[in-house]
């Protein structure tokens, strides 16, 4: 099968690569750091010796933690109920962070370690200036030797604040800041190609070159008991740093040694190998940290000037716009069939470009009364999905 390599050439990818990591960004979910008593201890000081050791041979890391709210579900005896309303889950996160907290400078202590915690929405990386404070606040934080421990701001999330899951958010942090690896700790041992449960033939798949249509579909074989992303949000985020030149790994968060294996080189859990193309942090930023706040439906010959032929987007390639939006807002392109095909950031207004899709750049002035550029989308501000990821 083409998704993976064979298992001598899989191990050299992997050994390789972790040697060559430098800058680290490891995430664990809830499903690892809870047992029905709440937060597990004996795991999280497995985690703290284990990233204490990688630090402890020059590398930089980020831990990205979820957990708060299920160490406050426990604190408070809260059940958990099938709708449970927002305002409830705010307030499991409130008291459940300084839990979790209090339980990483602890087992950190033990290793001299020093850790410092960052809260963050979606809002702190949807801002330009704001996500440039948050990256060098983390680079400082590398050269005074602590170790940056990531989770969402549940406590003021709101739906449009959202990561949706910590999986996506330490993917974005992997690029934000450059990391040459992103490991996924979870309870699931890896990918497998079917259910391993109801198909004999299932097998584990342990390297992945490319993570296509196949190998996302592979992600509904296997399911998490805890955490609210599953293997298909990791598998969405593995790609998001493949698209940046990062390798990614998911694995089982549960092996006492799973950092030492996995630098060391034993065969363990599902390794994704980086994209064949790698943009910039800047491109890596309108694809995937801002949201869409419209769309523009194109035609034929706009589709391939931009996938094709690396070209910006003009009015004349635009036959529909969907959404209200401002100068400068954030958009995703669309063939005729619904398909994303590209997201930038609009020269014009939504109701602006309404008037003018279809049109010559040399009637812009006229219709409008200005023109303030002649491309809808500049090339400098645009970012093409393709099967491989993104340019």
């Amino acid at each position: 099968m083409t998704f993976q390599v064979n298992k001598e050439d899989g191990l050299f990818y992997r050994q390789t690569l972790f040697d060559q990591a430098k800058r680290v960004v490891i995430k664990v979910g809830s499903a690892v750091l809870t047992n029905d008593n709440g937060l597990d201890p004996q795991i999280i000081g497995n985690i703290a010796r284990q990233v204490s050791f990688l630090r402890s041979t020059g590398r930089e890391v980020i831990l990205v933690t979820s957990g708060a709210v299920a160490a406050g579900r426990k604190q408070l005896g809260i059940v958990k109920t099938p709708h449970e309303e927002l305002r409830v889950k705010q307030a499991l996160a409130a008291t459940g962070q300084g839990l979790l907290m209090h339980a990483y400078e602890q087992a950190f202590a033990d290793f001299h370690q020093p850790v410092a915690q960052v809260l963050l929405t979606h809002a702190d990386l949807s801002h330009r200036d704001r996500y440039l404070n948050v990256r060098n606040t983390i680079l400082t934080l590398f050269e005074f030797g602590v170790v940056p421990i990531i989770n969402e701001n549940d406590t003021v999330s709101a739906e449009e604040l959202r990561f949706s899951d910590n999986d996506t958010l330490g993917a974005l942090m992997s690029n934000m800041i450059g990391a040459d690896m992103y490991i996924i700790l979870t309870d699931v041992d890896c990918l497998y190609t079917g259910h391993p449960l109801e198909d004999p033939s299932a097998s584990p798949v342990y390297t992945v070159v490319s993570i296509t249509k196949e190998i996302e579909k592979m992600a509904g074989h296997t399911a998490s008991l805890l955490g609210t992303g599953g293997m298909m949000a990791k598998i969405k985020a593995a790609k998001m740093v493949a698209a940046c030149g990062g390798c990614s790994f998911i694995g089982p968060g549960r092996h006492p040694q799973i950092l030492q294996a996995l630098f060391s080189g034993e065969l363990i859990g599902t390794f994704f190998l980086p994209g064949k193309g790698k943009i910039n942090r800047r491109k890596h930023w309108i694809a995937y940290v801002l949201r869409p706040q419209g769309f523009l439906v194109l035609d034929d010959g706009a589709r391939r000037a931009l996938v094709d032929q690396g070209k910006s987007l003009l009015p004349s390639g635009v036959v529909a716009v969907q959404g209200s939006f401002g100068v400068g807002a954030s958009v995703h392109c669309l063939d005729k069939d619904g398909t994303v095909i590209a997201a930038g950031l609009c020269n014009y207004t939504s109701a602006d470009i309404e008037r003018i899709k279809g049109k010559k750049t040399l009637e812009v002035e006229g219709i409008l009364g200005f023109k303030d550029s002649d491309e809808v989308i500049h090339r400098d501000n645009l970012v093409v999905m393709g099967p491989d990821g993104l340019s």
